[in-house]
């Protein structure tokens, strides 16, 4: 893992935000020889959840990537539960409110682990959900990365 997305990991954790880590940096969690270029985060959509990830995200420096001016993503940002590409000082974080077919925090909670690590307790989704998140996408890189997901899981030894 990139010291960029271990900055960023501790912040959330510092600030106790609730979220699972999807995406390649899910991969590569799992073992996937894969890069990946932003991290991707699912967030738990509640007031409280939001207020701690909005000062971590203060303390990271977040602001959106897609506008040319410095825009700081705020707490009503959160809570609409879209998806907030952003660019902190530790590099690119995805702040996503769901993914695939409308599925939230709490509808893939019991589809994610928590592994310990020296950054503390992070929350990673499963293999086998992230595998049928990438076949429902159906894009081209996800297609691409299934077969070697699905190699990483004959192989894999449980998370933890």
């Amino acid at each position: 893992m990139t010291p960029s997305f271990r900055e960023i990991l501790q912040a959330l954790n510092h600030h106790e935000v609730e979220y699972i880590v999807v995406g390649g940096v899910a991969a590569v969690i799992h073992g996937a020889p894969t890069t990946t270029f932003d991290l991707d985060t699912l967030v738990r959509l509640s007031d409280a959840n939001a207020e701690r990830l909005a000062r971590a995200l203060s303390e990271l420096d977040a602001r959106f990537r897609e506008h040319q001016t410095n825009i700081h993503p705020t707490v009503e940002d959160i809570l609409g539960g879209g998806h907030l590409l952003l660019m902190t000082r530790a590099g690119p974080l995805d702040v996503l409110g769901f993914i695939g077919e409308q599925q939230r925090y709490e509808d893939l909670l019991g589809e994610s682990s928590e592994i310990g690590t020296s950054m503390g307790p992070l929350r990673v989704l499963n293999l086998e959900a992230l595998i049928a998140e990438k076949k429902r996408m159906g894009r081209a890189k996800d297609i691409a990365a299934v077969e070697l997901l699905e190699e990483v899981l004959r192989h894999q030894k449980p998370l933890g």
